[in-house]
């Protein structure tokens, strides 16, 4: 690659935030989003990418809001659809390195063990075909690319349900929470830091470059749990620390509490293909959990997200 600058998609967005913070012993990082980008709009995300003329693009943004893409189809298509097409024909253009962030919500979840990167995709809900669409588009252009494709993103900032369970532990005497949903919960932290471990290696002035590893990657967090089992931890590691008592936690069906989205039971990821290939090894959600939890601890109130 002819230079170290590198282009992030999605500046206050969870991950996009930390992989400012991470990133920045690689090279020049330039981070943006809406307004100054209309990630709807082919011509201003060109336009940003040619004003940068980045090694290294990462497409940090997306349409996340999962029910509420039920009654956006439209938009949620050109932001995660199109967009990350739009992208990847700039990257290949420029013989730059993109990286694009994809989720567990393309399969359908009812396979019995943790889906592998080739297994086929069944996405249950229109934020899952949209993802699915943005996939399909990066490696339809080709050129150099990696799409890490997650499960159940939080952190310390934001919008997410480890933040949602805080609030709520602190107004409610009883949360009823969704058992009968698998998955690995992912910090944006954890996120960030694998993408800079494996841009290090794929920077570095010997030895560096894809050399025919583009494709999609697993990464999450080991281990498994539901949403109960995810809510119950966090909240019994942070109940002293900020102060409030564990409400009366009640595990219910996805039945029970009916969205307009629907989701998959099975969220489990193999990162094998990760690790093999990059020799990255995922923390454990509990562990990645506790430092997520230090972290709001050491600064930020619970009940005032940063």
């Amino acid at each position: 690659m002819q230079n170290n600058r590198i282009l992030v998609f999605g500046r206050i967005g969870q991950v996009g935030w930390e992989l400012r913070h991470k990133l920045v012993c690689l090279g020049q990082v330039t981070a943006v989003d809406y307004p100054e980008i209309d990630f709807s709009k082919p011509d201003s995300i060109r336009a940003a990418v040619r004003a940068v003329q980045p090694a290294v693009l990462i497409n940090a943004a997306a349409y996340t809001a999962v029910d509420k893409a039920e009654s956006e189809p439209e938009l949620a298509m050109a932001i995660n659809g199109t967009t990350p097409g739009i992208i990847a024909e700039e990257a290949k253009r420029l013989g730059s390195l993109l990286v694009h962030y994809s989720t567990d919500y393309v399969f359908d979840g009812t396979k019995q063990g943790a889906y592998v990167e080739t297994d086929a995709p069944n996405p249950l809900n229109v934020y899952g075909k949209t993802k699915l669409a943005g996939d399909e588009a990066i490696q339809a252009v080709g050129g150099e690319f990696l799409i890490l494709r997650t499960s159940w993103v939080y952190g310390a900032r934001g919008s997410n349900f480890l933040l949602t369970m805080l609030r709520l532990a602190r107004e409610r005497s009883e949360l009823r929470i969704v058992d009968d949903q698998i998955g690995a919960p992912t910090s944006s932290e954890c996120i960030a830091q694998a993408t800079a471990d494996i841009l290090a290696q794929l920077l570095a002035p010997v030895g560096g470059g894809l050399d025919g590893r583009s494709g999609i990657y697993n990464l999450t967090s080991t281990g498994e749990t539901s949403w109960f089992g995810f809510a119950k931890a966090l909240l019994t590691q942070s109940a002293a620390t900020f102060g409030f008592s564990v409400p009366s936690l009640v595990p219910i069906r996805t039945s029970d509490y009916p969205r307009p989205a629907g989701r998959p039971a099975n969220s489990r990821l193999s990162c094998q293909r990760l690790a093999q290939t990059f020799g990255i090894m995922m923390p454990s959600w509990e562990d990645a959990l506790s430092l997520v939890l230090e972290t709001l601890a050491e600064g930020a109130s619970p009940d005032k997200p940063r």
